[in-house]
C-alpha cells in the first residue's frame, strides 16, 4: 500500500427508512447539509472563474448556437433552436490537467426557463474526445446544485469541462453559477490512487482449477483469458473465520500493491432461498459478522460490493417488517465499512438495468444508507450490456438527486457481458467476457465481480453444477462466447 492519506469523511443525519407498504415510494426527505470536514476544505480548485464576479465569461467559451454574458452575477448562455445533437450548443473551459485514477468532482448550480434535459462532460478538448465523466441532468426554473464525483480514466494536459445544452426544437435560456471541479490536493485519494492496479487473486476458482488440472487441454487458455485476470473474491456463511479470511486476503493484495475487490454476501435470507439460498442465521449474527469483515480490512485499501440483490430482492420477503429489517441491516454495513474501513470504497448493490425502476431503487439505495458509501453496484453475476448498465446508473443518478439532493458513483459487472443479455439469468448459452477490471469505461469502475465459469445454479447450461462451483465447461464457452 503505497502511504495512505486523510479520506473524506462525512457526518451525516440519521435517515428514515422507506414506509414500505408494498415497496412503494417513500415521502420526500431533504437531508440537512453536511458540515464540511478539515479535508474537504483542502480541495483544489481547477477551474478559473467559476462565480462570475468579476463580470467576464472569460476563460469560458461558447459555440455558434450559444450566445453568453453575465447577467446579475450569473452566467447566462442563450442556446439557439433547432440544434439538432446536444454538443451542437455547446459551452465549456479548457486546458485543464486531469491525473487517471484521482478522485474529482464536478459541481454547479443551474436553472433553465423551460424544462430540459442538459449533459456534462469532463473529457479530452481534442479528438477523439475522451469522456471520463459524462452525466446527463434535468433543469427547470427552480435553481438546483448538481454534484457529480468521479475517478479520472484520464491522464491528460488537455482537460475540459463542458455543458452540452442542445438538442432541442425550442430556444432556451440556461442560467449557471458556481461552477467548480475540485480535487482532493497532493498526488492521488482513495483506494484506486493508494495501489498499483487490481489484484489478481492467486487463489480464485479459476486459478486452483488451472493449477491443479495443468493437463487438461482448456487450462492454457482459462488460464490466460481468466485466472490471470483481476477478480473479486467472494465472502459469506462458507468462511469458518470471517475475520482471518477477510485479513488475510486484503494483506496479501496489500503486500503486492494491488487493490482487491471483496463481495460482502451473508444477508439473511439470501437469494430468497434459490440457488445461493444462505446467509446469516439472523439480524445479530448478521451485525457480527459484517462488522468483523469492515473491521478485517481496516486501513488498508479495498473495494467492496455490499450483498448482490439484497435490496433488488426486497420484493421476496413476505412483509414490510422483513423489508425493513433487510435495509437496516444493509444500512448498518454501510455504517460499518465508513467507520472502520476508511481507505476502503464501498458499494451497495442496485440489481441490474432490467428489474427495478429506476426511481424505486434511488429511494431503496437510500434507505439502505447509499448515502454513506462510495456508491451502488450494477449487473453483479448478469449480462446486460455495459451501456445500457450505465443508462440505468445515471438515471438512478438523476432520482438520487432529484429526490434528496446528491448522487453517487456506480461501478459495472462486466465479467459475462461481452454478448449482453438473452433474457436469461442462470447459467444462459452464447454469454461471453466482457471488459476486464479498470477504472471508468463509462461507470467509475468495470469490475469483474463474477468470477467466469462460477454457476448460478443447477440450471441452463450447468444442471449439475451447484451455485459457486467452478466449471471449466462454463469458463470456455465464456472465452468463445458460445
Amino acid at each position: 500500500m503505497r502511504t495512505p492519506r486523510s479520506v473524506r469523511r462525512l457526518s451525516l443525519s440519521f435517515v428514515p427508512l422507506l414506509a414500505l407498504a408494498a415497496c412503494g415510494p417513500s415521502e420526500h426527505v431533504t437531508p440537512d447539509a453536511p458540515a464540511l470536514t478539515a479535508q474537504e476544505a483542502a480541495l483544489t480548485e481547477l477551474l478559473t472563474n467559476g462565480t462570475f464576479s468579476s463580470g467576464s465569461v472569460a476563460p469560458w467559451w461558447n459555440n455558434a448556437s450559444t450566445q453568453s454574458y453575465v447577467e446579475s452575477g450569473l452566467w447566462r448562455v442563450d442556446v439557439a433552436a433547432n440544434t439538432a445533437n446536444p454538443w451542437d450548443a455547446i459551452v465549456g473551459q479548457s486546458g485543464l490537467t486531469l491525473t487517471a485514477g484521482k478522485t474529482y468532482t464536478l459541481a454547479f448550480t443551474a436553472r433553465a426557463s423551460a424544462t430540459i434535459t442538459a449533459q456534462a462532460t469532463v473529457q479530452q478538448e481534442v479528438a477523439p474526445y475522451t469522456s471520463t465523466l459524462t452525466r446527463s441532468f434535468t433543469l427547470d426554473g427552480t435553481s438546483r446544485r448538481f454534484s457529480f464525483p468521479f475517478t479520472s480514466s484520464l491522464s491528460t494536459g488537455q482537460g475540459q469541462v463542458t455543458f452540452q445544452l442542445g438538442g432541442r426544437a425550442n430556444a432556451v435560456t440556461v442560467r449557471l453559477d458556481d461552477i467548480s471541479l475540485t480535487t482532493e490536493s497532493g498526488t492521488g485519494s482513495g483506494p484506486v490512487a493508494m495501489t498499483s492496479g487490481f489484484y489478481v487473486d492467486p487463489n480464485s476458482n479459476p486459478a486452483v482449477w488451472v493449477r491443479n488440472n495443468g493437463g487438461d487441454g482448456r487450462a492454457s487458455r482459462i488460464n490466460a483469458s481468466i485466472a490471470s485476470k483481476p477478480m473479486a473474491r467472494w465472502f459469506g456463511n462458507w468462511n469458518s473465520n470471517i475475520s482471518q479470511d477477510v485479513s488475510n486476503f486484503v494483506g496479501a493484495a496489500d503486500a503486492a500493491d494491488k487493490l482487491p475487490v471483496l463481495v460482502a454476501y451473508n444477508i439473511p435470507g439470501r437469494d430468497c432461498g434459490s440457488h445461493s439460498g444462505g446467509g446469516a442465521g439472523s439480524a445479530d449474527a448478521y451485525r457480527a459478522w459484517i462488522s468483523a469483515f469492515a473491521t478485517a480490512i481496516g486501513n488498508r485499501p479495498a473495494v467492496v460490493i455490499v450483498e448482490p440483490d439484497g435490496v433488488a430482492q426486497l420484493d421476496c420477503l413476505p412483509n414490510d417488517t422483513e423489508r425493513a429489517t433487510r435495509l437496516s441491516l444493509i444500512r448498518y454495513a454501510s455504517e460499518q465499512l465508513r467507520d472502520r474501513a476508511p481507505n476502503t470504497w464501498t458499494y451497495l448493490d442496485g440489481g441490474n438495468a432490467s428489474w427495478i425502476a429506476a426511481d424505486t431503487m434511488a429511494q431503496r439505495l437510500e434507505s439502505a444508507g447509499v448515502r454513506n458509501v462510495r456508491g451502488f453496484s450494477l449487473n453483479v453475476s448478469n449480462f446486460y450490456p455495459t451501456a445500457q448498465s450505465t443508462t440505468y446508473g445515471n438515471a438512478v443518478n438523476a432520482a438520487l438527486n432529484s429526490r434528496y439532493g446528491y448522487t453517487r458513483q456506480y461501478i459495472i459487472d462486466t465479467s459475462r457481458n461481452g454478448n449482453g443479455s438473452n433474457g436469461e439469468w442462470c447459467n444462459p448459452a452464447g454469454r461471453k467476457l466482457g471488459a476486464t477490471s479498470q477504472t471508468g469505461g463509462g461507470a467509475e469502475l468495470l469490475l469483474w465481480v463474477k468470477t467466469p465459469g462460477d454457476s448460478d445454479g443447477q440450471c441452463g447450461i450447468a444442471p449439475g453444477t451447484p451455485a459457486g462451483q467452478f466449471s471449466p465447461d462454463l469458463a470456455n464457452r465464456l472465452i468463445d462466447g458460445t
